[in-house]
Order: structure tokens, then sequence, then C-alpha cells
């Protein structure tokens, strides 16, 4: 990964926003897969942590449900949020979740005007982020 791709990734961290190049992400090659973020054949240090982790994603006409396996152990071990994003990797939209409050991670969404490709993310707040994608 180069300096500026770096500087780039560091900035999505730390605002939430994607600018990170559709190239970057693009592809699980580019290194920053298993590395930034985790996916189902990159998942770098947390290999033992892919069953638990990786966003389930069903597609049902324009519902998109979206499930992470994971434990919600209070505010010690649980997901963070589930986010969707385009094909641009342009946000599209998120879930919150409360430890307190929500047993399991668990979110849906409604795309009546989209279409295509979709990755959705699943951040733990101790194991990282993960990728997956679906076509809606």
């Amino acid at each position: 990964m180069n300096r500026r791709d770096f500087i780039r990734v560091s900035a999505l961290g730390l605002t939430g926003s994607m600018l990170v190049p559709k190239s970057v992400l693009a592809s699980t090659k580019s290194g920053m897969a298993g590395g930034v973020y985790y996916t189902k054949d990159a998942p770098g240090r947390w290999s033992q942590k892919v069953g638990g982790h990786m966003p389930v994603v069903e597609v049902s006409g324009k519902t998109v449900k979206v499930t992470t396996p994971h434990e919600m152990r209070g505010y010690e071990h649980y997901i963070v949020k589930h986010m969707v994003l385009d094909a641009d990797y342009q946000f599209i939209a998120e879930k919150m979740f409360d430890p307190s409050k929500d047993s399991t991670p668990f979110s849906e969404y409604e795309l009546a005007d989209y279409s295509g490709k979709i990755y959705v993310l699943s951040v733990c707040n101790k194991h990282d982020t993960w990728l997956a994608s679906a076509e809606v």
C-alpha cells in the first residue's frame, strides 16, 4: 500500500466517510484485505474469527437483511454496527447497535431505488471490520 492510500484509509477510520479509492477495496488482492478490513478469503490475523464476524447478507427483492453470528457480551465484546455501501463504496445506510439493548446484531434495509452490487460491513469492537458483498 502506498503512502497516499494509507493516509486515506487512516482518514476513513477517523471520519467514518468513504475516502478510499474504489480500486483499493475492489479486490481482496489489494493488500488491504486481511489488514485494514477482513473477508472470508482474507481473514488476516483473525483467521479463527471468520465464523462469528462475517456478515451474512440475505437479499429478497429490494430487501436486504444482515446478520452477524456474534454474541453481544455487553460493551466487553460486541458488533458495533452494520454499514451498507453501493457498488462505488458510497454510503447507503447503517445501523448502530447498543449491546445493553440489542441481543443480536441484525439489521434490515429497503433499497427501493437501488440495484446492483452492495458491500456490507460488520464492525466488531475487538476484531475490526469485516466485508461481504451481494447483488440487489
